[in-house]
């Protein structure tokens, strides 16, 4: 079951072309995220439990190496800083970010740039309180539109190709990326 879900939910990360996704499952077990992060990590991956919010299981799958290039980004720092957050390192982030899942009443809208949004579209989001975007179709666009469209053709493409090698008797660490 796990293995399908992050088909579905994480192959751009997998791929090695997303910092990371959000899996969504609506039954954890905490023996399959244990081994896949085993599996994973010489690969450059790594999955996190974030919390439980209405029912379901959230886990952050996402690739360190450049979770860090994204989180450098002069309007990331800016995005984050002006949301409270004070960190020095991508750890420091996540701990964060669990902190505001499990004990915030609403969701941590600065996650965008952890799942590799752009920052223009995040703070864009977070100053519009999720209106007047230009688009939307992975996330909510405020800057480049062109732009977006193209990647969402990517990330769409790689899932469609993840699934078909899947079915096909492919396994997930054999569709892992190494970065």
């Amino acid at each position: 079951m796990l293995a399908r879900s992050l088909i579905k939910q994480c192959s751009p990360t997998m791929a090695g072309i997303k910092t990371g996704n959000l899996l969504i499952l609506d039954q954890y077990s905490e023996e399959e995220i244990s081994a896949f992060n085993q599996m994973a990590k010489d690969k450059g991956i790594a999955a996190v439990f974030l919390g439980i919010k209405n029912g379901r299981t959230l886990i952050y799958v996402y690739r360190p190496d450049l979770l860090k290039k994204d989180l450098d980004d002069p309007l990331a720092q800016k995005i984050l800083s002006s949301e409270g957050d004070r960190f020095n390192t991508p750890k420091e982030c996540i701990t964060c970010l669990i902190d505001r899942i499990n004990n915030s009443p609403s969701f941590p809208h600065e996650i965008g740039l952890m799942l590799g949004y752009p920052p223009e579209d995040v703070k864009g989001f977070i100053e519009n309180s999720g209106s007047g975007f230009k688009s939307c179709g992975m996330w909510k666009v405020y800057g480049d539109v062109k732009k977006a469209s193209c990647i969402w053709d990517r990330y769409k493409k790689c899932t469609d190709i993840y699934s078909r090698l899947y079915d096909q008797g492919t396994d997930i660490e054999g569709l892992i990326v190494a970065c």
